[in-house]
């Protein structure tokens, strides 16, 4: 009869040192996540202090490409928004978008030859061409950490300890659907 209550004790002990490792697991996840974030956001918001000075140096040389800063502009705009309210999925749209439109610019800048051969937009094209390759970069490690918290979360038995302490879904940084398809490169000389 007394082994009963040990017995009860033990098992509540082990259920309880059971959960502290699930918890603890689950928010070394979490953290890597927002690390990984973090790392994103950096790069991001130097991009995004980049971006329009390259405009205002463009702006002086494609006085008839009025539209096109315009608009990368409104999407710098738009991404810095959506930085600040750590708002993943959308950022992958305007992301995309915006490297598109930035790729095309450096493609119609060869028919400005003043703006190709000034110091100042080729240091900046370089800062850009880099930085966006390392938001590349830091956008896979994001997304690896995103996919092993989301794994861990979704299995039994650490999604009941994930469900019981709110661990939410962590959405992936993903390229907009029409990024995904093979550029036409022909296009943005066209344009």
């Amino acid at each position: 009869m007394e082994s009963l209550p040990v017995f009860l004790i033990a098992l509540v002990v082990v259920a309880l040192v059971w959960n502290v490792v699930i918890y603890n697991r689950l928010v070394a996840l979490r953290n890597n996540v927002d690390a990984a974030w973090s790392n994103i956001d950096v790069l991001l918001r130097q991009r995004y202090e980049e971006v329009p000075k390259l405009v205002e140096t463009c702006r002086v040389y494609m006085r008839y490409e009025a539209e096109t800063l315009e608009r990368i502009t409104e999407l710098r705009n738009a991404g810095e928004r959506c930085r600040q309210q750590s708002d993943v999925s959308t950022l992958g749209t305007v992301e995309s978008e915006l490297t598109g439109r930035l790729g095309g610019l450096m493609a119609r800048a060869e028919a400005y030859p003043d703006l190709g051969s000034s110091d100042q937009f080729q240091r900046l094209l370089a800062r850009i061409s880099h930085l966006q390759d390392s938001i590349s970069d830091r956008r896979e490690f994001y997304n690896e950490a995103a996919k092993i918290k989301n794994t861990r979360r979704d299995q039994f038995p650490d999604l009941l300890v994930a469900r019981a302490f709110g661990f939410g879904y962590s959405p992936l940084f993903e390229a907009a659907p029409e990024q995904r398809e093979s550029p036409d490169i022909g296009a943005l000389f066209r344009s």
